[in-house]
C-alpha cells in the first residue's frame, strides 16, 4: 500500500472514531441518517478540483449537502433523457424531485483549469475535456467581447464568473427546476471562490455582477 492510500485509510479510521464511536452508535449522527435518510436542503454544484470541496469550504457535517462534482462545475442544458449518459442532470432530477432540495448552489473557482483549457487556442474537440467544455462555450464567447485584449489570467477569471451565470441558465431550462423555482420552492445561487484571497463571491441578479460576501 503506497504513502497516499495509507494516509487516506488513517484518515477513515479518525472518521469512524468521530461518527462510529462503539459506545455511541444508537445516538451516533449516522445512525441517524442510516434509519431516516437523508434530507438535505442543498444541491451544490461543485468542481472536481481537490482544492475546493464544498463541504470542508462551509464546514456542513454528513447529510447536509447533496453534491454533484464535475470538471469546471458546469451544468448541461436540458437534453431528452434517451440521448447520451447524462450524470449530471440525472443528479440534479434526483436533489429536485426525489430530495426536494430548496436551494442550488454552483461553486466556481479561481485557478479551474477546466475554465483554462476553455480560454486557450489549443484544439480538444477530440478530447473528453473538450467536449464537455462545449456547455460553456458561449462563456468564452461573451468573456472575448468584453476583454478582446485581456491577458490569460484577465480572461479566466472572467471566464470562470461568465460560466457561472451559463450554468444558471440551464438551470433553468429544466422543466422541474423551473417550476419549483417560479413557486418559490428553490433558489439558485452562484457564488465564486478566490482561493488565492479566501474570498467568497455571488451573483447578483439585480447588478448582473458578482460581490463580495460580507460574512
Amino acid at each position: 500500500m503506497n504513502t497516499a492510500i495509507l494516509r487516506l485509510m488513517v484518515g477513515f479510521k479518525r472518521f469512524k472514531e468521530k461518527y462510529f464511536q462503539a459506545n455511541d452508535l444508537d445516538i451516533s449522527l449516522y445512525s441517524r441518517l442510516a434509519s431516516t435518510g437523508q434530507t438535505p436542503k442543498t444541491l451544490f454544484i461543485g468542481c472536481s478540483d481537490s482544492r475546493v470541496d464544498p463541504a470542508i469550504l462551509t464546514s456542513s457535517a454528513p447529510g447536509d449537502l447533496f453534491v454533484i462534482r464535475n470538471v469546471a462545475n458546469l451544468v448541461p442544458p436540458c437534453e431528452h433523457s434517451t440521448e447520451g449518459v447524462r450524470g449530471t442532470s440525472s443528479a440534479i432530477e434526483f436533489a429536485v424531485m426525489n430530495l426536494k432540495v430548496e436551494n442550488i448552489l454552483i461553486l466556481g473557482h479561481r485557478q479551474c483549469g477546466g475554465i483554462r483549457a476553455l480560454m486557450s487556442n489549443k484544439p480538444m474537440e477530440s478530447s473528453f475535456i473538450g467536449q464537455w467544455m462545449n456547455v460553456a462555450a458561449e462563456a468564452r464567447i461573451e468573456v472575448l467581447k468584453q476583454h478582446p485584449h485581456g491577458d490569460e489570467d484577465t480572461l479566466c477569471r472572467a471566464a470562470e464568473m461568465e460560466s457561472i451565470k451559463v450554468s444558471m441558465k440551464n438551470l433553468m431550462t429544466f422543466p422541474f427546476v423551473r417550476e419549483a423555482v417560479e413557486a418559490k420552492k428553490l433558489n439558485i445561487v452562484g457564488l465564486y471562490f478566490d482561493l488565492e484571497r479566501g474570498e467568497l463571491w455571488q451573483y447578483d441578479e439585480v447588478s448582473k455582477i458578482f460581490k463580495p460576501l460580507e460574512i
